[in-house]
């Protein structure tokens, strides 16, 4: 590694990744495991193309992710390190570009806004976390920006069910397989387990249900058609829970903002029956029509308004875009008003700013309910809770997506299971997946 940074440590030679730090292709795809090395990869590879250069005095690469900071959170800091330091002409904080003595350059891109990366030639560049992209940002603008100088594009990223990477994956694996080296596609692909530790494997599998383990960790384009909750019995997971109440515990409230119906769930980590530690749904607000947030919070308040411990609030970040909101403030604002009097200082609101993704709280419910070992960390007293329990019986994915949810088949279903996947992706996200966002104050 001599006249190198010290930034470039030694990497685990494992067969796939070599495979594809060589290829001859000039597109490729990576999907790879949860913490295995590609995007490590995919920044050697941007910096060494950057040293070397090409036939044009003037090079151009980037570094793409879904957005613009996290793009930044995954290549910034480790190009500006990757890159010798007696060959940065100068390194732009504003602009996330570094620009060589050479000519050539490297910028950091989100893709959010995809026409950001048209308007001049690249020579080669990355997309990563390419499932969580725009499907068309690929063929509308990163594709006719390479054209001129016929750059290069390498996409990588843990799998998100069956949507555009796992189509532009299968077609670069059967272009492959039939032209082998002429092909202009390559495909590769390694799990998470060729390089982490057994033990990190083993924590995952205890902390993921079979599917998403498959999927973030084996990088699987797992099929997520049918059952939302797959996990979800009634045998295995419907107990009485509402007896193991602790009015002392930490009450858990989470909400989801509808008129028809209204509904709010209740829970408590608890002990479970199982004798694993766990969530405890041991309640449920369920108004069939012409429900509002004051309605909702006023059954709360009737059923639990003598909890005597702390009661932490979730729901949904949007906070209603209709009913109540338009005549007496946001639905978040009416909530926090009508619960805080009542519960005062017991009460904490732990809301994001937006919303997880859809995909993200359904692999974070179905890993609570049952991970890959076999362990179940959530269930539903059936006679307190039965609209909850027959949601995760009931919903249902769109019949050819990517595994997102059906809300149209059933009006009645969805709503409360929503509510539950906000509280459980904020306090037992999957791995991987935890949202970096800070949580504000609403109201």
């Amino acid at each position: 590694m001599a006249g190198l940074p010290e930034r470039w440590t030694i990497l685990k030679p494992i067969e796939a990744q070599l495979a594809y730090r060589d290829s001859v292709h000039r597109f490729n795809t990576v999907p790879a495991g949860r913490r295995a090395g590609k995007s490590e990869r995919a920044k050697r590879k941007i910096v060494k193309r950057a040293l070397r250069g090409t036939r044009f005095s003037d090079p151009r690469f980037f570094a793409a992710a879904p957005t613009r900071d996290q793009a930044k959170r995954i290549y910034w800091n480790d190009l500006k390190l990757l890159v010798p330091r007696e060959f940065v002409r100068s390194i732009s904080e504003t602009e996330l570009a570094i620009r060589l003595i050479t000519g050539a350059e490297i910028h950091v891109l989100g893709m959010d806004k995809p026409e950001r990366i048209e308007g001049t030639p690249w020579d080669g560049g990355v997309l990563d976390e390419y499932a969580n992209m725009k499907p068309g940002a690929w063929g509308e603008n990163v594709r006719p920006a390479l054209s001129d100088r016929r750059g290069w594009c390498d996409f990588i990223g843990v799998p998100e069910g069956r949507n555009h990477y796992y189509e532009i994956d299968r077609e670069a694996r059967a272009q492959m397989q039939e032209l082998g080296p002429r092909s202009d596609w390559g495909a590769f692909h390694w799990t998470s387990r060729e390089v982490l530790p057994p033990e990190e494997i083993a924590a995952a599998q205890r902390d993921l249900d079979p599917l998403t383990f498959a999927q973030e960790y084996e990088a699987s384009f797992v099929n997520f058609v049918g059952r939302a909750y797959y996990c979800y019995t009634e045998e295995t997971h419907g107990a009485r829970l509402r007896q193991d109440y602790n009015p002392q515990a930490p009450l858990c409230i989470w909400l989801d903002f509808n008129i028809s119906p209204g509904v709010a769930g209740i829970s408590q980590e608890m002990v479970l029956p199982t004798g694993n530690n766990g969530t405890g749904i041991i309640g449920e607000v369920w108004i069939p029509n012409n429900s509002n947030t004051p309605a909702v919070c006023r059954k709360l308040i009737a059923d639990w308004g003598k909890h005597e411990g702390r009661v932490m609030v979730y729901g949904d970040a949007t906070g209603g875009a209709g009913g109540t909101a338009q005549t007496q403030g946001s639905d978040w604002e009416i909530a926090r008003k009508m619960l805080t009097k009542h519960f005062r200082r017991r009460v904490h609101f732990r809301v994001p700013p937006s919303n997880p993704a859809e995909r993200a709280r359904v692999n974070a419910v179905n890993s609570r309910l049952k991970s890959d070992d076999g362990t179940i960390r959530m269930m539903v007293d059936l006679k307190a809770a039965p609209h909850v329990a027959r949601d995760l019986e009931g919903v249902r994915t769109l019949e050819g997506g990517a595994g997102e949810i059906d809300k149209k088949k059933d009006p009645m279903l969805t709503h409360i299971s929503d509510a539950l996947g906000y509280y459980v992706n904020r306090e037992f996200p999957v791995r991987g997946q935890r949202d970096r966002r800070m949580e504000v104050a609403v109201g």
